[in-house]
């Protein structure tokens, strides 16, 4: 029954990705994926039920589809974070699977006796295929989400520079990740059904999480610019490149002198106006306050402040914290709703911020205070 709800809830997201408006590439890539994933659950519940006699069509589809959810699931992180990279590198992580239903060519026009016959003999005339792609599924695997994961890396530092809210960019690629990766270890004990029932709940965990949240069908691509800085006070409209704190700036027209009068304004303005209390601040945003160009900005919090734009945001939502909760008329309420009064939008960002900057964890922080909370997380 769980297999038959996998299916059906994969082909009705891919269907709803299908029918979007505005779809992304991202999107569709996505699209094609789920409607992979329902194909192949389709497939194993054929098999694993013996239903496979009244749809042999179906015979040998199932043997490439696990060197396929490798590549899918690169190729929707390498669009969602934004990466540029041509389509014929992708065209090489397909071949694997593609030569392999090459391979097969021959099953495919048997008859369906012959397709059975050889199903019911245990693959026989084509043992040696089938051996290599067995070893080559778990392997296949672990390459691809190393990969992703390093690719998610590099766009959490390069979008460090961004936004004041990784978490929002990041929780869905992490969690699609996460749940990949104990797919792709339960094939170590070799157990279909455990790794099939795995895979139906990853959909599950698709379906609701990525209606409930915005994730699958609202998230911006954060994009990353193949050129270099340009360091012009231009209009903060354009489109900002990428580059990490510790890269210098070379091309920068920007003064010291400038530098200084940007960076007095970004101060008195945190000062006075409390921007950071925005969970939803970003570079552009704060650039635009100001009127120059995001690119000066990050370089100024950069190199004065010795620190990116996430850190810098983050550190005032600390300090403003630590005011907000001396005084009285405010303990109250619990350190999450504090928390989110100066702008954090979740606990697990709060916590990471909280300690990255004091060393000790919030409630730690609390007890070396004195200060006790009337209500509590």
């Amino acid at each position: 029954m769980l297999h038959i709800i996998g299916i059906v809830i994969s082909l009705f997201l891919s269907v709803l990705l299908f029918t979007k408006r505005g779809k992304s590439s991202a999107d569709l890539v996505l699209a094609f994926w789920l409607f992979l994933i329902s194909l192949h659950l389709f497939c194993y519940y054929l098999l694993a039920s013996n239903k496979f006699l009244e749809f042999p069509y179906f015979l040998g589809l199932e043997i490439a589809m696990p060197l396929l959810h490798g590549p899918f699931f690169f190729w929707y992180t390498t669009l969602l974070t934004g990466k540029k990279i041509r389509k014929s590198y992708f065209s090489f992580h397909f071949l694997p699977p593609a030569l392999v239903y090459i391979a097969l060519s021959k099953f495919f026009w048997l008859s369906v006796a012959e397709k059975i016959f050889i199903y019911e003999n245990n693959g026989v005339g084509y043992l040696g295929l089938l051996k290599i792609i067995h070893f080559a599924i778990l392997p296949s695997g672990i390459i691809y989400i190393i990969m992703s994961i390093a690719l998610i890396g590099e766009h959490r530092k390069n979008i460090s520079n961004l936004v004041s809210h990784l978490e929002i960019n990041l929780n869905w690629l992490r969690n699609l990740m996460i749940g990949m990766c104990m797919i792709w270890l339960s094939i170590l004990f070799g157990n279909d059904i455990f790794t099939f029932t795995l895979v139906d709940l990853y959909i599950l965990f698709i379906g609701y999480f990525g209606i409930k949240q915005v994730g699958m069908f609202t998230n911006k691509v954060i994009p990353l610019p193949a050129n270099h800085l340009d360091m012009g006070l231009l209009g903060a409209s354009e489109d900002i490149p990428l580059r990490s704190a510790k890269v210098k700036y070379e091309k920068s027209v920007i003064g010291d002198r400038f530098s200084s009068e940007i960076h007095f304004q970004v101060t008195q303005l945190m000062q006075q106006e409390k921007l950071f209390k925005d969970p939803d601040l970003g570079l552009n945003e704060l650039a635009e306050q100001l009127k120059i160009h995001p690119n000066a900005l990050s370089q100024v919090i950069n190199t004065l402040e010795n620190k990116n734009f996430y850190d810098y945001i983050n550190e005032l939502r600390v300090e403003e914290f630590k005011c907000i909760l001396m005084q009285p008329e405010n303990q109250k309420f619990t350190l999450l709703a504090l928390a989110y009064e100066v702008g954090f939008n979740s606990k697990t960002s709060f916590n990471r911020n909280f300690k990255k900057k004091t060393g000790l964890s919030p409630t730690a922080y609390l007890k070396q205070q004195k200060i006790h909370l009337q209500a509590t997380i």
